[in-house]
């Protein structure tokens, strides 16, 4: 099961799986990346770009499909995944089976905090 962490708050999601939403800083064009947990550990499965720019070169392998540029990165599966908030862009989005929501409601506060997304420990 995935966790999501800020400080001394742990909540877990109940899902095996998650969809990272956000928007690009500078060009202000979102991303998505799918998560999965793999033996205790985040994976990402796909990733999707809504355009290209500055420091957003999709994949090698990217298809242009429904205006997404989509690939799936060749990286290691991850401990964990840490994010912050920003004050000078829209919150973080994460997406469940029921939805998607910003990262700040999903914890019941706005937070510029730093934010953990890993697999939870017994």
């Amino acid at each position: 099961m995935i966790c999501l962490a800020a400080g001394a708050l742990v909540i877990a999601l109940g899902v095996e799986s998650f969809t990272l939403v956000w928007e690009h800083s500078v060009e202000r064009t979102l991303w998505e990346e799918d998560f999965r947990l793999v033996d205790g550990h985040l994976a990402v499965i796909e990733a999707r770009v809504k355009g290209s720019g500055a420091g957003m070169e999709p994949g090698h392998e990217a298809t242009l499909s429904g205006g997404w540029w989509r690939y799936r990165p060749n990286l290691p599966p991850i401990d964990k995944l840490t994010l912050s908030n920003s004050a000078t862009r829209p919150d973080w989005r994460l997406c469940l089976v029921d939805g998607c929501r910003p990262l700040s409601s999903r914890l019941g506060t706005a937070s510029t905090d730093v934010i953990e997304l890993r697999g939870c420990t017994n």
